[in-house]
């Protein structure tokens, strides 16, 4: 099939141990994009459209901005140091237990730590939420698809 990979699983793997740890913990976001298949092309359904995600990231962008208005030379969750991740990240007992999990199951690093808290406080900020929950926490585990080892 064109556009599939010829390599081995071994010869994948092999090439993606180039990658060092700490190069990949610096990574907000790993993910596996799949081609599209043809059905899911010419399919009917209809996802959010462009105008309606550009409001809720413009809305997102707006909260980071009176968030971090005393702070000049923080401009978004991703510039977050760690007195910050304290302040607007905190999270409930549950989802805590959740992060703690998989911290220990993924074996992952302190920075892939505070990845996760940035990325899991974007993803509330999308949705309009003040606090981080569990489900914002559990998508942003997902986009670390390559500490979860997905390519063996």
């Amino acid at each position: 099939m064109p556009g599939e990979s010829r390599s081995s699983p071994r010869e994948i793997q092999n090439y993606l141990s180039r990658i060092s740890g700490p190069l990949l913990d610096r990574i907000d976001l790993h993910i596996e994009v799949p081609p599209v298949k043809f059905r899911e092309i010419t399919s009917d359904r209809t996802g959010e459209t462009s105008a309606d995600i550009r409001s809720r990231v413009v809305a997102a962008r707006k909260r980071q901005h009176h968030r971090f208005k005393d702070k000049p030379k923080i401009t978004c969750n991703a510039r977050m140091g760690s007195r910050e991740l304290k302040s607007y990240c905190a999270l409930d007992e549950a989802t805590m237990e959740l992060l703690k999990f998989a911290m220990a199951d993924l074996n992952l690093s302190a920075r892939a730590y505070d990845r996760i808290l940035k990325v899991g406080r974007t993803i509330a900020d999308l949705a309009g939420a003040e606090k981080i929950a569990s489900d914002h926490i559990s998508e942003a585990i997902q986009y670390r698809s390559l500490d979860r080892q997905l390519w063996t």
